[in-house]
């Protein structure tokens, strides 16, 4: 008896949460607005971007938006979005930001559009120049190019979907060996913590570092970056991958961790463990947790009863308060390696780059949209 009614709670509380979810129109209405915001303040792809210096579009924060408009077209198939991101992958010719011996993650991070739109239309000089750039990689000894977690995100998915494309485990293989050494070795020990899982961002705030009131230091989206590396790998990797049960594990471990740090408020603070180092609202850490937690929710690979909960607080958060009726976002934290930078943060500050908080609104918004 005791059973059923445990079930039956469950079942209950689903519900209620589920319900405190927007419906699915307008959860999709809110993501293309956004969209439209950036695509027609951007409407040339192509143009380079300009902060202290200028910088071509196909750099990370660009790429890292076109993963989201590659998810949002997943979920609704307007021709806009398949021109505007074969236009920015056209106007470079496919290349990467210092070429084919380019070694800088931040650099090959665009490759995982490129392969995506190559999955949809098998031009070869979509995939060529990203192909022999990992080439390169693999037929070097040099295994330590990851040195911070940010990496993660940017290189591994590429990783995976060239061993997915050409059914080729030398891809997965050299994937783990740079994983490997960012997990167990950069920082001397490695810059995961087994007994927090979590990060630090790199060997800069390893202990003896910590926050002004002593406590270890593991910037949001940092973390969220690997949240992010962990999802876009698993989603491709062969389960019969020898190395798939490790990503499976770290992924859950690190989720779990992220669900006892949850603010009441649905957000997560810049600093996680320690709520007084820059303690406001910020997006795209947050977006990151929502969308490994809601794309783990929709492969069963968590459990929908403990994290729904979570998923649910938070968007209500970053849909009700990130964004306003124009479909900009705020709360966007520039580029930088620690909760310190680009603050203090307001809804109106503009961030150094806009493109990559988009990018983060839109993974999370996607997999939230699936959300049954």
């Amino acid at each position: 008896m005791k059973k059923y009614g445990y079930l039956v709670f469950c079942l209950f509380s689903q519900l209620v949460f589920a319900q405190q979810l927007p419906p699915r129109n307008a959860i999709l209405s809110q993501l293309q607005l956004a969209n439209q915001y950036f695509m027609q303040k951007w409407p040339d792809p192509g143009k380079p971007t300009f902060t202290n210096k200028e910088r071509p579009s196909n750099l990370w924060t660009r790429a890292v938006y076109y993963e989201g408009l590659m998810a949002l077209y997943g979920i609704d198939r307007q021709p806009a979005y398949y021109d505007y991101a074969v236009s920015w992958g056209n106007s470079h010719q496919w290349g990467l930001w210092g070429g084919t011996m380019v070694r800088n993650a931040d650099n090959q991070c665009c490759g995982q559009t490129y392969i995506d739109l190559y999955l949809l239309d098998k031009k070869e000089e979509r995939i060529r120049d990203i192909k022999v750039a990992m080439d390169n990689m693999k037929a070097s000894s040099k295994v330590d190019d990851w040195w911070w977690i940010d990496a993660l995100q940017m290189a591994m998915p590429v990783y995976a979907r060239l061993g997915a494309v050409y059914k080729d485990t030398s891809y997965f293989n050299r994937m783990y060996t740079m994983y490997a050494y960012t997990k167990y070795h950069h920082g001397e020990k490695g810059l995961y913590n087994a007994a927090d899982h979590l990060w630090w961002r790199d060997k800069d705030f390893v202990p003896p570092y910590t926050t002004p009131d002593g406590k270890l230091c593991y910037w949001s989206r940092g973390n969220g970056w690997v949240v992010a590396a962990l999802v876009r790998t698993l989603e491709l990797l062969p389960a019969s991958d020898p190395h798939y049960a490790e990503y499976l594990r770290d992924y859950r471990d690190m989720l779990a961790a992220l669900l006892s740090l949850q603010r009441t408020d649905g957000a997560w603070n810049v600093s996680l463990k320690d709520p007084n180092d820059y303690g406001g609202l910020e997006l795209t850490g947050t977006a990151l947790f929502v969308y490994g937690m809601a794309w783990g929710i929709n492969h069963g690979l968590l459990p929908r009863n403990e994290y729904l909960p979570a998923v649910t607080r938070a968007w209500k958060t970053l849909s009700t308060q990130c964004v306003d009726t124009n479909g900009r976002l705020g709360y966007v934290q520039g580029t930088g390696k620690e909760p310190k930078d680009g603050q203090p943060l307001t809804f109106d500050k503009v961030p150094d780059f806009e493109d990559y908080g988009l990018g983060c609104f839109l993974l999370a918004g996607t997999e939230v949209y699936k959300l049954k």
